[in-house]
């Protein structure tokens, strides 16, 4: 008898064939992109951040990839997970918006964006986009909102959130610095001003520790009076 080869045979532009016949070409479907974003829920606005970097392991594709999407004049949302995946739900995510004012002759607010995410990610729970959503912006009573979302729509309104490879590195500075857990002192809130300075700081320390997180930072501030954006630099190694 002859003895089984102990590793495949490798042919170029054929599948994986060993002595003992072919293993089938493989195929990886997901894959992680990396980056982080935050969203942070005030009296009367909101700020989404997020970082450039578009990675896959060790190689850095783009150091200028944004993972925020405006959808309306009062909403927007950030991906992080696998780009491909939030280009194709932020297409989609756009087009039933446009097909929403068409019919409803005025823009959604950010709750039925809310709703609206949840449902098209569930849609596709089983074969569902891999992204982590963090949807921010104002609603109809003129309040700050922010929506975290898992991969397939499960949702909940929360005060400040993150996602993205960097999360469990930014949830502990955003439960310090606004939930204020566990003092005993609580101190005032934070202002809108020293909340976007916050999310640049988390995000630069995110980057010192998570190899994933670089390069560039993009502030969404939203308001009842529109949506503006500001850049920052962070490390590029």
């Amino acid at each position: 008898l002859k003895a089984r080869s102990a590793s495949p045979v490798v042919h170029a532009g054929a599948p994986f064939v060993s002595d003992a016949g072919p293993y089938g070409a493989w195929l990886e479907p997901i894959a992680d992109n990396g980056g982080t974003c935050l969203g942070v829920a005030g009296d009367d606005y909101a700020v989404l951040a997020a970082d450039t970097r578009m990675s896959t392991g060790y190689r850095i594709h783009t150091r200028n990839s944004s993972k925020v999407t405006q959808l309306t004049d009062k909403c927007v949302i950030a991906s992080c997970g696998m780009k491909s995946d939030a280009i194709t739900l932020h297409r989609f995510l756009k087009a039933r918006i446009v097909m929403y004012e068409h019919k409803h002759r005025r823009q959604p607010n950010v709750t039925a964006i809310a709703q609206m995410l949840s449902t098209m990610l569930y849609y596709k729970r089983f074969f569902p986009y891999y992204t982590f959503n963090v949807l921010a912006g104002v609603d109809s009573e003129g309040k700050g909102a922010v929506y975290h979302y898992d991969a397939i729509g499960s949702f909940e309104r929360v005060p400040y959130t993150t996602s993205g490879s960097g999360s469990s590195l930014v949830m502990g500075v955003l439960d310090c610095q606004l939930g204020q857990n566990n003092q005993t002192k609580p101190g005032p809130p934070l202002t809108k001003e020293e909340v976007i300075e916050l999310g640049k700081d988390c995000l630069s320390s995110v980057g010192e520790r998570d190899i994933f997180t670089g390069d560039g930072g993009e502030i969404f501030i939203i308001s009842s009076a529109g949506v503006t954006t500001a850049t920052f630099e962070l490390k590029q190694d």
